[in-house]
């Protein structure tokens, strides 16, 4: 008997990751809180365009309220929210999760705990996700970073009650993309928020995408700036540093190199045009996951007594952003300098 998924949080990511799923065969229900898109994914399929390919795919798309009409339990549950909605998301769905089911966290940020607070240790996994897409329209997706090239995932567990378990879900990930199984999977969470702490909100400021972003002058420093900030709030929380999207150990060995080596390998995953996540947010007047990223390495060092200048900088002008403030502009990059020296 086939297992019986989940996709809880079914945007842009979670829609491209189901329906991989679904064409490869398996049981997969997608659960979304935009009402508009799921009523688009029930009349019309999901579409998913992609710059080789459409890809146009029925689905089983559900309100959140239609969860309490499910009636079998879900065998594995792949969270695709915003790391900030983990806690009430997570109890919505535990009562749905079969007993030795398994709650994966596919997202940024540090979700870990809230969902094994939720449904026990012994039913909760990390994953780190790097998948690039975009939702602008209900039931289309724009994917720049195909299952079959770009889209990356690693899998583990942060509790022995679930060790062993990995290839499971694993097998079920390497439709959407190459997935790694880590033994430390924090530590590898925490580099991929030293690579958001980089990008996501830090190139959003400025309203362009993301390589585009980059080329202004100063970004560059404000990446690697944020992103040794990051490595020391790591350092700071026991974590590590393992490598990440592929990398090898002998490619970060040389740690003067890793933030370089870190940028220019996201760099090589970014299409032209790219919008991160969190400049998708703004363009929507929506909460982003700033806080979760920048803003844990700020508290992270100042728990120590330490500063992080940059990320504060870069949580302040977000801030600015949400509040209607000001816009998404490359002009903000002249509010950065006023925080911190780039």
């Amino acid at each position: 008997m086939s297992k019986k998924i989940a996709i809880l949080g079914s945007g842009a990511n979670g829609t491209a990751i189901g329906v991989d799923l679904i064409r490869a065969g398996l049981d997969v229900k997608l659960i979304d809180q935009w009402p508009a898109h799921v009523e688009a994914l029930r009349a019309n399929g999901a579409v998913i365009n992609m710059e080789q390919e459409t890809i146009r795919q029925e689905v089983d798309a559900y309100h959140l309220c239609d969860v309490a009409t499910f009636t079998e339990p879900f065998d594995v549950v792949l969270m695709l929210f915003k790391a900030y909605d983990t806690p009430w998301a997570s109890r919505l769905i535990e009562p749905y999760l079969a007993e030795d089911g398994i709650l994966v966290g596919v997202q940024n940020g540090f979700s870990y705990e809230a969902m094994a607070e939720a449904v026990g240790v012994e039913r909760a996994m990390a994953c780190v996700i790097e998948v690039a897409s975009e939702l602008h329209e209900p039931g289309i997706i724009k994917r720049s970073s195909p299952p079959d090239g770009g889209s990356w995932f690693a899998i583990g567990s942060a509790d022995p009650a679930t060790a062993g378990r990995e290839p499971e879900i694993a097998e079920i990930m390497r439709h959407a993309g190459v997935v790694e199984i880590v033994d430390d999977i924090l530590a590898a969470k925490w580099m991929k928020l030293v690579s958001n702490a980089m990008t996501l909100a830090t190139t959003a400021l400025t309203g362009l995408p993301i390589d585009k972003a980059v080329e202004l002058p100063g970004m560059r420093e404000l990446m690697l700036k944020a992103g040794g900030e990051a490595l020391s709030a790591g350092k700071v929380r026991g974590h590590p540093i393992v490598p990440i999207f592929g990398l090898t150990p002998e490619d970060m060995e040389n740690t003067n190199q890793l933030l370089e080596i870190l940028h220019e390998k996201l760099m090589s995953f970014t299409r032209p045009n790219t919008l991160t996540t969190v400049l998708m947010d703004h363009n929507k007047d929506r909460m982003s996951e700033t806080n979760d990223v920048n803003g844990a390495v700020v508290s992270t060092l100042a728990a120590k007594g330490q500063s992080a200048p940059a990320n504060a900088a870069v949580v302040e002008v977000t801030e600015r952003i949400r509040r209607g403030e000001i816009e998404p502009k490359p002009e903000n990059m002249d509010l950065i300098r006023e925080l911190v020296a780039i």
